[in-house]
C-alpha cells in the first residue's frame, strides 16, 4: 500500500477529489458534511488500474485547523497538493506548502481540481513553479474535474507513477506508529489507527503506547482483518491492556523496549518564510525561544537553544522515540506559522557545560548529515552499548571494524580502548615506582584510573595494554611485590613451607626474618602466601595438598586425626578445615567428625 496526503486551501475541492478517486466519504463528523468544511483528517483508500493499493490522509485546509493538518501530513512520505483552478495560489496554499517544505517530502503530484470552472493552465504554471522552489522539485501537474470526472484517467495513471518512484519501505526491524486516532468498540476494547511506515506488526505482539504496555488483539487495514501488517499501510490496532482514555492523537505505539525516548535533540533547522522558504536562508536567531515542535502526529512545546548558523537545542516537554534523520516542523503558535523545518542530528546529544562546548559541539553537528555514523557516535563516547545503538537507529556491523569493535553487549571506539590503556599502565608502572609493596591495583582501581565504563572491558583493556590480570588484581609482566631486604627473608620461609608445607611461622619467625605486617600483606596481594583465620600464613598450594592427604584417611574424620595426618599444630588446623568447610571440599558430620566431599 502507498499512502499520500493530501494538502492545499480550504475549499479547493481535496475531500471531493477523494471522494471521487475511492467512493469513500472522508469526511467522518456531522459537522464537516453539514458545514462542507473538513475539520479533522479523513481516510479513504482504493485499488490502482494496476492493482496497487493507494490510502488517502484528507487533512484540513482551514487556518484554524492546520495543527490537524500537520498530524496528517506528518508521517506520510508523499502528498497530492490540490490546488483550485478558479481561485489560484491561496493563504493555507502556502502554508501547507511551507509544512511539506519544512517535512522534506520529496514525492508529490499536483492536482489542480474545477478545472470545469476556469482554464486550469494559470494554477498549473503558477503552482508547479511555487513547489519547485521547495523539497518537491519539479512535479507533474495533473487538471481534473471531480463534479465532470475529466481528467479522472490521467489522475490515476499519474498516481500510478507516484507509487511507483517511491522506494520500497522496510518491513523488518521496529515499529513506530503515530497514532492519530483512538476509540473503542464494544466487546473488543480500544482501538488506535496510524500510519504504518516501517517495521511490520502482527497479532499478539508486545508493544508500548505511551508508556504504558500492551499486547495487539487484532489488527485492521482497509477494513480487513489480518495477521500481520506491513508498511507502508493504514492500520487500526485493538489493544488489550491499555484504556482509551489513556491514548490521545500525538502518542505513539511502539515495539516494546525498542526505542529510546528523548526530551532532548538537536537539530539542523531549514527556516523558511510565511510563504515558500526565504531567499538566502534566515538565521536560527530569528527563531522564538519557545516553538512547537511537530513530528508524526505530535505536538509537543520545545525550548530552543541556538548551537551554530543552522543548528539548535531542542528541550522538549516530553519524551518522544525520536532517532537521527528524522524530520519535523518548529511552529510558532503565537504567529500560527510554520517558522522551520527540523532534521534531528544528534538524540542523545553530549551536556554542554565548559566554557566553548556548544561552538565546539555545533562544529561538529555541521558535518551531521542525518544518518547515524557509527564510528562517530561510538567514538564520542568511547563505548556504548549494542542496545543502545539499536534504539537509537545507529546501523551495526556485520564483524569488527578498524575503528569500532564488539565486546559483549559493548561497541569500543579502538582510540578509546587505546587511551584506556595507555592510561592504565601509566597508573600502574607510577605504582610499582612509588609502592613497590603493593605493584598491582585492584580490578575496581583499574577501571577508576583508566575511566573503563564497564568492569566488564577491563579485561580487554589489560591485553591491550600488555598487563596481567590476575585473581582480580592487574600487574605488570613479571613484576611482584619487592620486598628489598625483606625478600630474602621470604624465600626462606617459601623454602620451609615447601618441605613442611603445613608448619605455619609463628610471630618470632616473621621477625627474624623481617617480613613485617606490609611485607606479609604485601606477599598475599602477590599470591606468594595465603592468609587463614588468626593470622595463619602457608602457601597457596596448601588446601589442595592436605585435601591430598585427607582424602586418605577413614572416613569420616576427627580434628586430632586430621592434625596428626598433616603434622601440624591445632593452631594451624583449625582453621585450615574451616577453610576447606567454606569452600566445600570437607564438610561436618556431626559436632567432631568431618568427611571429604567426593
Amino acid at each position: 500500500m502507498h499512502v499520500f496526503a493530501t494538502a492545499g486551501h480550504v475549499d479547493h475541492g481535496k475531500s471531493a477529489l477523494v471522494r471521487a478517486l475511492t467512493g469513500i466519504e472522508p469526511d467522518r463528523w456531522d459537522e464537516e458534511r453539514r458545514r462542507g468544511l473538513t475539520i479533522d483528517l479523513g481516510y479513504a483508500w482504493t485499488r490502482l488500474p494496476s492493482g496497487a493499493q493507494v490510502a488517502f490522509v484528507d487533512v484540513p485546509g482551514h487556518q484554524r485547523f492546520i495543527g490537524n493538518m500537520l498530524a496528517g501530513l506528518g508521517p506520510t512520505s508523499a502528498v497530492v497538493f490540490v490546488v483550485a483552478a478558479d481561485e489560484g495560489w491561496r493563504q493555507q496554499s502556502s502554508e501547507h506548502l511551507a509544512a511539506v517544505h519544512a517535512l522534506g517530502i520529496s514525492r508529490g503530484l499536483l492536482v489542480v481540481t474545477r478545472s470545469d470552472l476556469a482554464d486550469p493552465g494559470p494554477a498549473l504554471a503558477d503552482g508547479r513553479s511555487r513547489i519547485a522552489r521547495t523539497s518537491l522539485g519539479d512535479v507533474e501537474g495533473v487538471p481534473v474535474s471531480a463534479l465532470t470526472g475529466e481528467g479522472m484517467p490521467e489522475l490515476l495513471a499519474a498516481l500510478e507513477r507516484l507509487a511507483a518512484a517511491t522506494p520500497p519501505p522496510r518491513t523488518d526491524g521496529r515499529v513506530r506508529l503515530w497514532v492519530d486516532r483512538a476509540f473503542t468498540i464494544r466487546g473488543s476494547g480500544t482501538v488506535v489507527t496510524g500510519t504504518l511506515g516501517e517495521g511490520t506488526i502482527a497479532v499478539g505482539d508486545e508493544v508500548d503506547l505511551a508508556g504504558r504496555p500492551a499486547r495487539v488483539r487484532g489488527l485492521e487495514s482497509m477494513e480487513q482483518q489480518h495477521d500481520r501488517v506491513g508498511p507502508v499501510s493504514r492500520v487500526a490496532v485493538n489493544l488489550r491492556g491499555v484504556g482509551v482514555s489513556e491514548v490521545a492523537r500525538g502518542d505513539v505505539l511502539v515495539t516494546l523496549g525498542a526505542w529510546r525516548l528523548t526530551a532532548v535533540v538537536d537539530v539542523r533547522v531549514d527556516p523558511v518564510g510565511g510563504s515558500e522558504r526565504l531567499p538566502g536562508g534566515a538565521t536560527q536567531q530569528r527563531l522564538p525561544s519557545q516553538l512547537t515542535l511537530h513530528v508524526g502526529t505530535t505536538a509537543v512545546q520545545a525550548h530552543v537553544r541556538p548551537l551554530g548558523a543552522d543548528a539548535v537545542r531542542l528541550v522538549l516537554d516530553r519524551p518522544l522515540p525520536l532517532v537521527a534523520g528524522d524530520r519535523a516542523i518548529l511552529r510558532d503558535p503565537g504567529a500560527k506559522r510554520v517558522v522551520a523545518g527540523a532534521l534531528v542530528l544528534d538524540a542523545d546529544p553530549p551536556e554542554l557545560r565548559r566554557r566553548g562546548a556548544a561552538r565546539r559541539w555545533a562544529e561538529q553537528l555541521a558535518r551531521a548529515t542525518g544518518t547515524p555514523d557509527l564510528a562517530a557516535e561510538v567514538g564520542r563516547r568511547g563505548a556504548m552499548r549494542v542496545d543502545d545503538a539499536v534504539a537509537l537507529g545507529i546501523p551495526l556491523p556485520p564483524t569488527h571494524s578498524d575503528e569500532v569493535a564488539v565486546h559483549g553487549p559493548w561497541l569500543v571506539a579502538t582510540s578509546a580502548l587505546e587511551g584506556w590503556s595507555a592510561a592504565l599502565a601509566q597508573a600502574l608502572h607510577r605504582r610499582v615506582a612509588e609502592q613497590p609493596l603493593e605493584p598491582s591495583l585492584t580490578a575496581e582501581a583499574a577501571v577508576a584510573v583508566a575511566g573503563v565504563p564497564d568492569r566488564a572491558l577491563l579485561p580487554q583493556v589489560v591485553h591491550a595494554a600488555d598487563l596481567e590480570l590476575v585473581e582480580g588484581r592487574v600487574w605488570v609482566p613479571g613484576v611482584r611485590a619487592s620486598l628489598g631486604a625483606a625478600e630474602s627473608g621470604l624465600l626462606e620461609l617459601e623454602e620451609r613451607l615447601a618441605a613442611t608445607p603445613f608448619a605455619a611461622p609463628e610471630q618470632p619467625d616473621l621477625d627474624a626474618w623481617g617480613l613485617g605486617r606490609a611485607e606479609v600483606a604485601a606477599a598475599v596481594r602477590a599470591g606468594r602466601l595465603m592468609r587463614l583465620d588468626d593470622g595463619v600464613l602457608l602457601r597457596p598450594d596448601a588446601p589442595a595438598r592436605a585435601m591430598r592427604v585427607l582424602a586418605g584417611l577413614p572416613q569420616p574424620f576427627t580434628l586430632s586425626e586430621a592434625r596428626q595426618a598433616l603434622e601440624t599444630t591445632r593452631r594451624v588446623a583449625v582453621p585450615l578445615l574451616e577453610h576447606l568447610d567454606n569452600r566445600g571440599w570437607t564438610r561436618r558430620v556431626d559436632g567432631s567428625h568431618r568427611q571429604v566431599v567426593r
